[in-house]
């Protein structure tokens, strides 16, 4: 609930009290003298003493040698010189902590060795090259050009590519406008969107990451399996076409145990992993060269790798060695090995498969060369569902009825559907890693340099590389080969490493040891991240994984990757994980680019990146794109990341941290609010757009402590969720004495706090809490409120406390009480009520409000009574409608009370009334109550004649204004209490001597000899004197009024009442008040409303 807080200063205090500041300048203390064999500073003369200076600080501060900067020398500590200023700034090093860990740890960090930095190429072009390129190249990029065709792949890299170009753009614009310390992506989402949004998306980074650690121990070990050692399965085919589900036994067994080892290497020793970095990096770029040096022998000299067809089918040489289905020597022929498998026995007259019989067997070279023209037969797509026969157009198959061991035949088949969706999936991991550049920031020479330039090359080096490759490999390869993903038909080789020169070892060893290297990568970046995630503290359940080992490995963090990698692991399939880590990573670049666009649009003074080539349009594009490739993998799985990412978001929202990091959002926030502001101020609301903007003034006591925090809740209740609430409170003295005490009211805890009370009064979490500075008198506190804090529109509410004296000796309370306990006059109040009344904004006066109740507490039953005596625009009626939106109040009727003259038709009234009540959507019982005219009672005449008694006395008195409003307000307290039984109403007007006065005797001769020329005529006047019938009729109709309400009210829950306006002449202020109290006598919970003169509700849609 927004708050406002407001200081007023009052004259300087008589006592001449010293200013706390100067006492604090002026501590004593003896200094101490200079030591003996320290030289004095400057010419050898001892240091002077100065006024300005502290001898102790003097000789402590050794640093400010001289007196150049002596005017500034007492403010050393908050505002240091700017020599210390860029001198810190330019040895700052790029931490995950904040700016205090920083300092403490400057000095330790002074005595180490500084290692050497990085430049473009070592720190941020290798690194991300290491990372784009990786196990999709080596294991699957044949096989997505085989199934999508050239065109189609060339389409998938190309929408790949340029996404991560467009996010490299994004990000080397956030990177280059600041320093970047540990936390790399997370660091940058949620500095430049708010910890909602960084949290989220940082933690959905952290899973693409886990899950690629998955993939590449996954291809690690389908490498292993597949081309280096296919003995060494432990699970074996029992029956025909059982070889499938075996490998995936084998991948989840071998996948543990390599996380496992993995894991421990990570543990104990990362620096071996960091320096290993670059021989996995050696092995990627051996293998790249290897490609194209192999694809450029093709063309002179295609390497001889037969391809066995039978028809136009393609069959898996694991089993035979000869592509003929029987031997001729001697005329005399002898079945094969490929006889034997698709027969029931080697003999001629064997029974064999119909289509083996149909069907002639031929060879085709798998690779024939880049000029053998086979790119024109690999341009096109051609997919297939799973279980499908991998054929070669254009070769004459003779076919035959529906075969049922097809399944167990040495044929090559597709294990999954493939679809255009399916491959962007499984292709997107390669092309990520673009982060590994701005990660190592705080090791680079000059990171706002580097990154861009290294990123982006990197990022045109990778693209060019799976371009060609894509053309080349359709090219060079034959169209069944390609899609033969294991290379069953090469006799179990890799297919790229058969194009490879000079041999396929250089491809199979080179991949494996770079997948190991990615993998490892991988467990040692994803811990980190989370650690980073974790110290940020905006997460709650993830702080202990912010903790770890004495050297700040993250112990715990690496502990729970392990658990979410062997996830991926027992998925077991490298083409399932894939796609999963694709929506983590587009994820975590779409909020990139949204971090971008929001900065670029917003232009604040803050975003000056020195990368100067971006747009926001490139940032909309690449969020745009991201987004579109997150759907075109795969719906469900788009949808379920937004899911998780928008739990972790709605988490922080409201049990995280706050914290305040300058970010994107809120300065879209700040410019949506003032754009609504700026809207709201071209002229008045409609009637049906209109809110209850309240303003409540709150008491406090001598503790800066609430006094009624009841009055708060009922304010939450009143407005049912809508509208806005300022809150303040007033106190007396200059903000220079006085900020401590500001300080302590804003921001105390429970019960005293005042955001405290606002945040558990409201039962929300935002606020605003200002301090603010009135010079004028009290009567300014309106509008410096408005001023400060948010505009309100001419129908605010404003929300005054009064607590009505219900016994002898209690005072009138107003909504302007100070802090130091003192009550102001009843004076102040009726100022408000005229202040409101001026600016055209309603006005809600509260009578015992503790006894409303809290928003814990429920009402089962009973009703609110409006009593509605004049039209206020519709403000009686939708109060109590909002009031019954509260669950406080949700149980309680509503009904309506208006009162009929003498000449008025009751009947017609109460339909009328009920009629306009349907029209308004609102449901109530309706009454009419009727007035009819009487005699004045002589309990009115009296309470009359008292009341203006009492004014007249303190005139002629000729009392101080002060005095006057004291003893006036006691003398009419202790009146009302006499009068308070119903009883007493009949008795005979008092005798004079019977009036009630705190004036003894002994004060009134010293005042009477005080004044001389005071005629004694005037007091014996005094007590002859005769009402004026004006008040006589106020008064009549105040008690008459109070009899019905009370008769038809007193067990009501609540009572809204109209509250009669101020006297038009200020001569009768305290008259007023004595209408007012007569009007709510014997009433428990009353809400007094005033209306602002506008139209608050309508019948109207």
């Amino acid at each position: 609930m927004p708050t406002n807080f407001t200081v007023v200063p009052v004259e300087a205090r008589a006592d001449g009290g010293g200013d706390e500041a100067a006492e604090r300048t002026e501590a004593p203390g003896t200094p101490e003298g200079p030591e003996p064999e320290r030289p004095s500073p400057g010419d050898g003369n001892p240091r002077e003493n100065s006024p300005f200076l502290n001898n102790v600080e003097a000789e402590q501060e050794s640093f400010f040698e001289g007196k150049n900067m002596a005017l500034f020398e007492e403010e050393m500590d908050s505002n240091p010189m700017v020599s210390s200023l860029l001198n810190k700034l330019a040895n700052y090093t790029n931490l995950s902590q904040g700016v205090v860990e920083h300092e403490e740890d400057e000095e330790s960090r002074r005595r180490e060795a500084k290692a050497p930095r990085m430049g473009t190429f070592i720190g941020v072009y290798l690194p991300c090259l290491q990372n784009i390129l990786g196990v999709i190249l080596f294991l699957r990029l044949t096989w997505i050009v085989g199934v999508a065709g050239v065109l189609e792949s060339f389409l998938i890299v190309a929408m790949c590519c340029t996404c991560t170009m467009l996010t490299a753009i994004s990000m080397s614009a956030i990177a280059t406008n600041g320093v970047v310390p540990a936390g790399g992506s997370y660091y940058m989402i949620s500095r430049s969107l708010g910890p909602e949004f960084g949290g989220a998306v940082g933690l959905c980074f952290y899973l693409g990451t886990t899950f690629a650690g998955a993939m590449y121990i996954l291809g690690t070990i389908e490498i292993l399996l597949t081309y280096i050692s296919p003995g060494a399965a432990i699970f074996q085919a029992e029956a025909a076409g059982g070889e499938a589900a075996a490998m995936l036994h084998n991948m989840r067994v071998y996948g543990t145990c390599t996380l496992v080892l993995m894991a421990l290497v990570v543990f104990v020793g990362v620096k071996y992993v960091n320096k290993l970095a670059l021989v996995f990096l050696a092995c990627v770029v051996l293998s790249i060269l290897a490609i194209y040096a192999g694809v450029i022998k093709s063309a002179f000299d295609p390497p001889d790798i037969p391809v066995c067809l039978l028809g136009n089918r393609t069959l898996s040489r694991r089993s035979f060695d000869a592509c003929v289905k029987a031997y001729v020597t001697d005329n005399n022929s002898a079945a094969s090995a490929l006889w034997g498998l698709f027969c029931n026995g080697s003999q001629p007259s064997a029974t064999c498969d119909e289509y083996f019989i149909q069907n002639n067997v031929t060879e085709i070279q798998g690779i024939p060369g880049a000029a053998s023209g086979v790119f024109l037969e690999n341009l096109w797509s051609t997919y297939a569902h799973a279980g499908a026969f991998v054929e070669k157009k254009g070769v004459p198959s003779v076919p035959v009825a529906e075969e049922s061991r097809a399944s167990t035949l040495p044929y090559v088949l597709t294990d999954i559907a493939a679809s255009f969706t399916l491959l962007v999936g499984i292709y997107f991991p390669s092309v990520t890693g673009i982060m590994a550049g701005s990660n190592r920031s705080g090791d680079l020479k000059d990171a706002q340099k580097s990154i861009p330039t290294g990123t982006i090359l990197a990022i045109v080096t990778t693209s060019f590389i799976y371009l060609s490759c894509i053309v080349l490999f359709g090219a060079c390869i034959e169209g069944v080969v390609l899609r033969d993903k294991f290379g069953e038909a090469l006799q179990g080789n890799l297919v790229i490493g058969m194009l490879a020169w000079p041999s396929p070892w250089v491809i199979v060893i080179g991949s494996f040891f770079s997948t190991c290297g990615a993998g490892l990568q991988s467990l040692t970046g994803a811990p980190r991240l989370l650690q980073a995630i974790a110290r940020d503290g905006i997460i709650p359940f993830l702080r202990v994984f912010g903790h770890g080992k004495a050297n700040g490995e993250p112990t715990w963090a690496l502990l729970l990757t392990v658990l979410i990698c062997e996830t991926g692991i027992l998925i077991a399939s490298l083409d399932s994980v894939a796609p999963i880590l694709s929506m983590f990573f587009l994820m975590c670049y779409l909020f990139v680019n949204l971090a971008c666009a929001v900065q670029t649009l917003l232009r604040t003074p803050n975003w000056r990146p020195r990368f100067k080539f971006y747009h926001w349009t490139l940032s909309f594009l690449g969020m745009s794109l991201c987004l579109a490739l997150m759907f075109i993998c795969s719906w469900y799985y788009a949808l379920s990341a937004m899911l998780i990412a928008g739990c972790i978001y709605k988490y922080i929202e409201y049990r995280g941290a706050e914290k305040e990091w300058g970010d994107g959002i809120r300065g879209l926030s700040l410019n949506a609010a003032r754009y609504a502001l700026l809207r709201v101020e071209h002229g008045p609301p409609h009637t049906k757009n209109w809110r209850p903007q309240v303003l409540v003034m709150l008491n406090l006591d001598a503790e800066q402590a609430v006094k009624h925090p009841r009055l708060l809740s009922f304010t939450s209740q009143l407005k049912a969720g809508k509208g806005l609430t300022i809150v303040g409170s007033v106190l007396e003295g200059t903000y220079l004495d006085k900020h401590m005490e500001a300080q302590r009211a804003e921001e105390g805890p429970l019960p005293s706090g005042l955001r405290s009370v606002c945040t558990e009064a409201s039962g929300c979490r935002a606020g605003l809490v200002r301090g603010l500075v009135v010079t004028g008198p009290p009567d300014t506190v309106l509008s410096s409120c408005q001023a400060r804090a948010v505009p309100r529109p001419p129908e605010t509410l404003q929300f005054c406390k009064v607590v009505f004296p219900a016994a002898a000796g209690q005072k009138v309370e107003v909504s302007g009480e100070q802090a130091g306990g003192t009550t102001l006059s009843w004076k102040n109040f009726v100022d408000t009520v005229r202040d409101t009344t001026t600016a055209h904004q309603a006005l809600l006066v509260a009578k015992n409000v503790d006894s409303f109740p809290q928003n814990q507490e429920r009402f089962s039953g009973g009703c609110i009574d409006v009593w509605w005596i004049v039209h206020d625009g519709g403000m009686l009626m939708l109060l109590p409608f909002l009031l019954r939106q509260h669950k406080v109040w949700r149980k309680c009727r509503m009904r309506i009370f208006t009162v009929a003259q003498v000449d008025d038709n009751s009947i017609q009234m109460k339909k009328d009334l009920q009629m306009f009540l349907y029209h308004l959507r609102i449901s109530a019982e309706v009454e009419v109550v009727e007035m009819v005219e009487n005699d004045i009672s002589a309990f009115t005449y009296e309470r009359t004649l008292m009341m203006e008694q009492r004014s007249q006395m303190l005139k002629q008195m000729q009392l101080s204004r002060s005095e006057r409003e004291r003893e006036a307000q006691l003398i009419h307290d202790r009146n009302t209490a006499s009068h308070t039984a119903t009883a007493a109403r009949t008795q005979a007007p008092p005798t004079p001597d019977k009036v009630q006065m705190t004036w003894t005797r002994e004060k009134l001769i010293a005042e009477k000899y005080r004044n001389r020329d005071t005629s004694l005529s005037g007091f014996k006047d005094l007590f002859s004197m005769k009402p004026d019938q004006s008040n006589v009729r106020r008064m009549h109709t105040a008690v008459k009024l109070n009899g019905v309400v009370l008769n038809k009210s007193q067990d009501a829950q609540l009572v809204l009442l109209n509250m009669p306006g101020p006297p038009k002449n200020r001569q009768g202020d305290e008259n007023y008040m004595e209408f007012l109290e007569v009007l709510t006598e014997g009433l428990n919970r009353v809400l007094l409303v005033r209306g602002g003169g506008r139209e608050v509700i309508t019948i109207y849609s």
